[in-house]
């Protein structure tokens, strides 16, 4: 008889997408996801800005010149990229898709634009897309305000950009209202968890089934 394998069958990595106005909870979320699985890498953007007092290139940020961010953008080589206040940032595509091919999810923080380029690369079909909502506008205007960081100015301004973002919650495959941060938590995971059974996400099933059928004949020559 044919040895019975209990391994499971190798998946394929995710790119988890999280975006949301500022102040929905996304930061704390994205921190939560990465303690409930140390195994998500967050994707580290690169950037043509200068680095702050303290920032370590390639943890913080890839710290590119805009010559060499241009040509990896001609290459192909960036799965998504924005020019912001003067300076160009983006993902690298090259430790997305080796990350993806050792079966390790890549988790992005980024905004709309960047999410329809990830969705519409050669890695769309891999991707999880999930926009978090406030549960008003008024409570994300406290949250904004009780930070205690920002100048009534600079909060309308986040606002503004906020509303901007929160029309674009359509575009996301899934959608999560944040006014329980625990229950959102929980359900954050469960969307995670359900996307990484998915047929596409499991390479490993064809010869999986194959190892059945091949069982399966054995046991009834």
């Amino acid at each position: 008889m044919i040895e019975e394998k209990r391994t499971e069958p190798r998946r394929r990595g995710l790119l988890i997408i999280l975006s949301s106005p500022s102040g929905a909870g996304k930061s704390t979320l994205t921190a939560r996801l990465r303690d409930w699985d140390p195994s998500i890498r967050f994707s580290v953007s690169a950037t043509t800005r200068a680095p702050r007092p303290g920032e370590v290139d390639g943890k913080d940020y890839h710290f590119m010149t805009e010559q060499d961010f241009q040509r990896d953008v001609a290459d192909g080589d960036m799965l998504e990229h924005a020019h912001v206040f003067g300076n160009f940032y983006g993902s690298p595509r090259a430790p997305v898709e080796a990350a993806i091919d050792e079966g390790c999810d890549v988790l992005f923080d980024i905004d709309w634009q960047g999410a329809q380029q990830i969705q519409n690369s050669a890695l769309g079909q891999n991707t999880l897309s999930i926009f978090i909502l406030p549960p008003s506008i008024t409570e994300l205007h406290r949250r904004l305000v009780s930070r205690g960081q920002d100048s009534e100015e600079v909060i309308a301004k986040r606002m503004r950009k906020s509303w901007d973002e929160i029309s674009h919650w359509a575009e996301y495959s899934h959608v999560l209202i944040n006014d329980d941060l625990d229950d959102t938590e929980e359900k954050l995971k469960s969307i995670v968890t359900a996307a990484r059974l998915k047929r596409l996400q499991q390479p490993g099933l064809n010869a999986h089934v194959k190892r059945l059928h091949a069982e399966f004949e054995e046991m009834t020559r």
